[in-house]
């Protein structure tokens, strides 16, 4: 019945992170915000709200392993898992915002959670201030300077969809992913208590590649287009809302403790997630400047298998 639940529950976080997705295009489209924009903000917060009701529901009913793992695996798998699938079924040639502003920014976004979880093992609801306005910032900064800088024509399929539409797929999607996430967190508990092992083993696994899902289907969805600006953006951009706003939203409600069963996260888990970030510049850089290829994709594939076979053992 656990297995059955996780699969139910994904497939609505899936569906609810796809409508979600829809209404936020729709509504960029109708306010003329280009496409890295767009990628960069909307798309990354329509399919990060998976790990945001997750963790959230997580957090309040105790199972903070989940919470914490979940973020920390789902960056893991937007890089080496989703990032590496999309560059492997097409190149891509990376802009220079990505290390003007969307990597530093990952980075910084992750060193900061390295820093309030590792020495108290808890992200205190102070922390999780600090961390929303942090998102804040870079919001404000990406609207006011990215704007001018990106010019990007919409492709001809994109169509704008009528106010009523974009609210009813907000609701819809809303809907699917409360109930999923209900279903998820309700099956990935019971699986862990029947395996013996910790909820933030099931967390950084199972549940982070579930609700990075969505990632994955934009970004290939992306590639299909032709819109690699927005590939490239969202999966970055998804990290820094992970732990900026789904952590930082997370922590501001109940403070999120790594509790004793759940110390691998800060051992090793996290190391992970920073060394994977890290990774993805110099492979942007080597052989070939400014272009992610699919032996990049390789290499990183090779890591998040290497990572999840460690993460079960």
């Amino acid at each position: 019945m656990s297995i059955l639940y996780i699969v139910i529950g994904l497939v609505l976080l899936v569906l609810g992170g796809n409508w979600l997705l829809k209404a936020a295009v729709a509504l960029s489209l109708k306010l003329n915000i280009p496409k890295i924009v767009i990628g960069m903000t909307v798309v990354s917060f329509a399919t990060s709200a998976p790990e945001l009701i997750v963790s959230i529901k997580s957090a309040l009913d105790g199972a903070t392993g989940l919470a914490v793992g979940n973020v920390i695996g789902s960056n893991i798998a937007n890089i080496a898992l989703v990032l590496a699938i999309t560059i492997i079924l097409s190149p891509i040639d990376v802009q220079k915002s990505f290390y003007k502003t969307d990597w530093p920014v990952m980075m910084i976004a992750s060193l900061l959670l390295y820093f309030f979880i590792v020495n108290d093992k808890t992200i205190q609801t102070y922390e999780g201030v600090i961390l929303f306005i942090a998102l804040l910032v870079f919001l404000v900064y990406l609207l006011r300077f990215q704007k001018q800088a990106v010019v990007d024509e919409m492709p001809e399929d994109d169509e704008e969809l009528p106010l009523f539409k974009v609210v009813l797929f907000l609701a819809i999607g809303g809907v699917g992913l409360w109930g999923g996430s209900e279903l998820l967190i309700d099956g990935a508990k019971t699986l862990a208590k029947g395996l013996g092992v910790s909820d933030a083993v099931i967390g950084v696994t199972v549940v982070s590649v579930g609700t990075s899902i969505p990632e994955l289907a934009a970004s290939i969805i992306a590639v299909m287009k032709k819109e690699k600006a927005i590939s490239l953006g969202n999966l970055i951009g998804s990290n820094v809302f992970n732990i900026l706003a789904v952590l930082g939203i997370t922590a501001m409600i109940t403070p999120v403790e790594v509790k004793p069963d759940a110390l691998s996260l800060i051992t090793k888990d996290i190391y992970w997630m920073l060394a994977i970030s890290f990774a993805v510049l110099p492979l942007v850089f080597i052989p070939k400047g400014m272009r992610l290829g699919r032996r990049d994709g390789v290499l990183l594939l090779i890591a998040y298998v290497v990572f999840v076979y460690l993460a079960i053992s």
